[in-house]
């Protein structure tokens, strides 16, 4: 737990604030796929902390980058800090998605919405270590979509929008790449009706995939049960279990 520096604050889009926080001390290692705990001053209704995915680390500025979906009263009491505010932050938390051994395999990452937040930086760490992912990212409009050039800085990018205003009309599932290139490993974050299809693509294809869940969370410790997934192993805590999970895990019915 520590009170992190405010150093930036941005609107990437009307519904969305990323925050830039650093510390005196270099940050402890992150791991793609984790994510903080943040407590929320100044919202009267907001009694617990709030759970954000790590979006990215940045080492040379000692930065943690929160890309934060503006939905209530907590989050958009996050949207009015300011560069020198303090926020209290429980991290790192949880289990990230794991890193394959073979640098030749190809690797896709599949967000919608908020849900790509964790993979920007999942890819600049695949790519850091010889790894050439690709992203496939899925939006309502071409308006909606988020962080597009800095995804572009680390592999190749497929886009599909429900109106066809950018990319591929339609959903991430319906993208033409799947039927054109083959990927030996998925990792996916979004809406669950979006993971489920691409769990169901991925286990047609007899592809490895993890999907980072999105419970509700309101420790991150695993005690207060809020955020309870039923497993094939039975019930687990996503906050110390996951949030990302092999879909194999998982009892979906797909």
């Amino acid at each position: 737990m520590k009170n992190l520096t405010v150093e930036e604050v941005s609107f990437p889009h009307q519904r969305y604030v990323l925050i830039k926080l650093t510390d005196q001390q270099p940050l402890p290692d992150i791991l793609p796929g984790q994510f903080v705990e943040v407590k929320v001053d100044g919202a009267p209704n907001t009694f617990l902390r709030r759970p954000i995915s790590v979006n990215y680390v940045d080492r040379n500025k000692n930065q943690l980058w929160l890309l934060i979906q503006l939905v209530g009263e907590g989050t958009r009491t996050l949207a009015k800090l300011t560069p020198g505010d303090c926020l209290n932050v429980v991290f790192p938390l949880g289990n990230g998605f794991s890193m394959p051994t073979d640098t030749n395999c190809d690797i896709l990452l599949v967000g919608g919405g908020v849900g790509v937040a964790p993979l920007l930086y999942y890819g600049e760490q695949l790519k850091d270590k010889g790894f050439k992912p690709f992203f496939l990212l899925g939006a309502r409009t071409k308006n909606d979509l988020l962080q597009i050039p800095l995804f572009q800085q680390f592999g190749e990018v497929f886009i599909t929008t429900e109106d066809g205003s950018m990319g591929e009309k339609g959903f991430v599932t319906n993208h033409s790449v799947l039927g054109k290139k083959a990927f030996s490993h998925i990792a996916c974050c979004g809406p669950k009706p979006m993971m489920m299809s691409v769990a169901r693509y991925a286990l047609a294809n007899n592809i490895p995939c993890q999907v980072s869940l999105e419970n509700m969370m309101a420790c991150g410790l695993g005690a207060c049960l809020c955020c309870v997934e039923k497993t094939v192993k039975g019930n687990v805590c996503v906050c110390k279990e996951g949030p990302v999970f092999d879909i194999r895990q998982l009892t979906w019915e797909l």
